[in-house]
């Protein structure tokens, strides 16, 4: 294959916003080669391959008119970077991924282009982004591509490295909300928040989760004594060491009864509705290798139910149903259970399929050979044969659950401990009072699984991820820290160490990241330059940050991404427009703003720009801004200035030498401009804008102008950020 048709020239990761979207994208740098064009024929041809391969490219999830654009062009013969960028989407979905954000990008070079894909996952993406790019050049040289494989591999990929569905939906629910989310490990483990108002949460385990009420519900005996004792219905039982104690056991409680690990999980080593002494006995030899000990319990007779509790509320419910077989006369059981069973596409033992397999387990040849069969008994055609009575729960039935269950559930989760729990119980019916039919409640689990309420097999979809959410933040709460972005030229630094100590001053203990270093409060926790993307994100997992500070230069925008997803304040110091971005392609006025304008679109509905009113260009950055807008200065009377105020916007400006602070009709005069020591008496321009910046951004987060006025004056640039003497840390609520 000719793999020097399409060659990848740079592959760049934006972890971060970004000058194309707010999430995480490759930006692929892609040559095409000399342009070259096939004939009718083999254009035809190469089509109807592409086609074939990838039938979705015909009717995508998410319908893009780009699309269809670039494989009519294929269709003539011509290769676009376009058509680079749809089938690389395409394999993502066919994988199972969202579609999400997707462009291509012409450059100042010929027949080079950058392709920009939504990266679910780098690794993943990278993938489809390679795969899609030999699925292209197949077509054309009419080489077998094995798709099927590539397809798999990629959604092998998605199921290794990209979040669950169950975590996803915690994810989204918490984005609805403008809540931040970081991933903090390879598995499911998050941080919602950011800094000291941060939370963690671990697909169902918040970390209110104690540690110790997951233990009790690993403990199905104890379990099942401490909600005993608080009038809970459960099965009578009793824990058991050997084979013959285990048949005493099911004497004393009344046959029939159920035998499972008092410790296993995912219904291994379950064993319902036990009669003889025969069944009791081969239960317990398999039960027991699954557990450290086994239970002989009272069988409840009724339908499985789970029912999901969070922050004491039950928010969704399901029920169960027997997985059976209908004999044809041909086939045995075994063949039966992979062709009707196993073969439904919502089994599977993906994360993101709510039923598993059906295994020819010992429960399930226990339960055949009641019913006289055997796995290779082939029953007659239209016989009804079940083989498995649990594990099949999936079907919504929240609307139907009684109030009295309901807070029967509440009250279980509340014994054991648990704030977000799982609760299994066994009724004929879910809308009537268990007490009223003999149903009880057999199991409580910590860390439930979700995808029965997200992905059900019948009945309504239940966004149980929005309740978790809502139950982890009071309403209203985006459990952020202030965060402040600074971007320009240059004056970025001064602008961030002035800040930090305005904002210390008011009490915050404060992180930044910066081109002088890492810092928390007063603490270096990295020197040399850290105005990066990763020494961002340290300082917003910092559990002990009130306020945050971070530095971000265009090479870093361009390269990496901001390390946040959206700010309460947002600093243009001032743009070179004579800066050399050649590197980055990035040649002229047009082409900058759209990199700056990065930290723009971040910026928060409720926060604050902080814009260079002696750059006009600068200025006309606020139309992407969703926030309110502040001006800094040093020209009073500027027409733009004059405006703005008049509409009753912000302004930090220099006015016959003083600083002033003003906003509609109200007017802070505060110290004389050569009173700032940075200043070097007001002569340095520069150093200027770095103060009036910092004092707009304090302002816009609530400092008083006498504080901020203190602050500048007492400002020693010489000093590190390290050595200046914090005098004041009140709790700011």
């Amino acid at each position: 294959m000719n793999s020097s048709k399409i060659l990848f020239q740079r592959l760049i990761t934006l972890r971060g916003p970004n000058m194309w979207t707010y999430r995480p994208v490759i930006e692929a740098w892609v040559d095409l080669g000399p342009e070259s064009r096939q004939n009718a024929g083999e254009a035809k041809a190469s089509y109807d391959r592409l086609c074939q391969w990838l039938p979705l490219l015909l009717k995508p999830v998410q319908p893009n008119p780009g699309a269809s654009d670039c494989l009519n062009k294929f269709k003539k013969g011509v290769l676009t970077a376009e058509l680079l960028e749809q089938v690389t989407m395409t394999l993502q979905q066919m994988a199972g991924m969202p579609g999400g954000f997707s462009d291509t990008h012409r450059t100042s070079m010929p027949r080079v282009a950058k392709v920009i894909v939504r990266a679910w996952h780098e690794k993943v993406t990278l993938f489809a982004l390679h795969a899609a790019r030999d699925l292209i050049l197949a077509a054309i040289e009419n080489i077998d591509y094995p798709i099927e494989k590539q397809v798999d591999t990629l959604h092998k990929m998605m199921q290794e490295y990209c979040l669950g569905p169950s975590t996803a939906c915690i994810v989204d629910a918490a984005d609805d909300r403008d809540i931040p989310a970081i991933r903090l490990s390879a598995g499911n483990l998050l941080q919602l928040g950011y800094g000291v108002n941060q939370r963690r949460i671990w697909t169902a385990e918040t970390d209110n989760t104690s540690a110790i009420a997951e233990t009790i519900s690993r403990d199905k005996d104890l379990t099942k004594s401490l909600l005993e004792a608080c009038g809970v219905p459960v099965p009578q039982g009793r824990h058991v060491e050997q084979v013959e104690d285990a048949w005493q056991a099911a004497q004393d409680i009344g046959l029939p009864v159920v035998v499972k690990p008092s410790d296993g999980n995912h219904q291994r080593g379950v064993f319902i509705n036990l009669s003889t002494q025969h069944e009791v006995e081969a239960a317990y030899r398999v039960a027991v290798l699954e557990g450290s000990s086994v239970l002989v319990e009272q069988y409840i007779q009724g339908v499985e139910h789970r029912l999901l509790i969070v922050g004491g509320k039950m928010v969704a419910a399901a029920k169960g149903q027997n997985a059976q077989v209908i004999g044809d006369g041909v086939r045995n059981i075994a063949e039966l259970i992979e062709t009707q069973i196993n073969a439904d596409p919502l089994r599977g033992h993906e994360d993101d399929l709510p039923l598993n397999f059906v295994r020819m387990s010992e429960a399930v040849r226990l339960e055949i050979a009641r019913q006289g069969l055997t796995e290779q008994s082939i029953p007659e055609s239209g016989r009804a044969v079940v083989v498995q009575r649990i594990g099949n729960v999936a079907i919504d039935c929240t609307d139907e659950v009684h109030p009295e269950v309901a807070a029967v559930a509440q009250t279980a989760a509340k014994i054991v401990g648990l704030d977000i729990a799982g609760i299994d119980l066994v009724a004929h019916d879910i809308s009537r009072p268990l007490n009223r039919q003999g149903g009880a409640i057999v199991e409580v689990n910590a860390g439930p699984g979700l995808l029965m309420h997200l992905k059900p097999v019948s009945g309504k979809v239940r966004h149980v991820g929005r309740d978790i959410v809502d139950y982890t933040f009071a309403a209203g709460d985006m459990a952020r820290v202030p965060v402040v972005g600074i971007t320009g030229a240059r004056g970025k630094t001064m602008t961030a160490r002035i800040l930090f100590r305005l904002l210390s001053l008011h009490g915050l203990r404060t992180g930044i990241a910066c081109s002088d270093g890492l810092f928390v409060d007063r603490r270096q926790l990295q020197a040399g330059d850290c105005a990066s993307f990763d020494h961002g994100r340290n300082v917003l997992l910092n559990r002990e940050v009130q306020a945050a500070i971070i530095e971000n230069g265009c090479q870093q925008i361009l390269t990496e991404g901001l390390a946040y997803e959206r700010c309460e304040v947002g600093i243009i110091t001032n743009i070179n427009w004579d800066e050399d971005l050649a590197h980055h392609d990035v040649l002229d006025d047009e082409e900058r703003i759209k990199v700056y304008r990065t930290q723009m679109d971040v910026v928060l509905p409720q926060g604050m720009a902080v814009l260079n009113a002696d750059d006009a260009r600068v200025i006309d950055l606020a139309r992407f801004c969703d926030g309110r807008i502040t001006l800094f200065g040093m020209q009073a009377s500027l027409a733009t200035i004059s405006k703005h105020i008049a509409q009753g916007g912000r302004a930090v400006l220099v006015d016959h030498g003083q600083l002033v602070m003003t906003e509609g009709g109200t007017r802070f005069n505060l110290c004389p401009i050569k009173a700032i020591p940075v200043t070097e008496q007001g002569k340095n321009a520069a150093q200027i804008h770095n103060a009036l910046a910092a004092a707009a951004a304090a302002w816009a987060l609530g400092l008083s102008p006498d504080l901020i006025e203190a602050g500048l004056i007492s400002f020693d640039p010489e000093q590190s950020i390290s050595s200046h003497f914090i005098t004041h840390h009140a709790v700011i609520s």
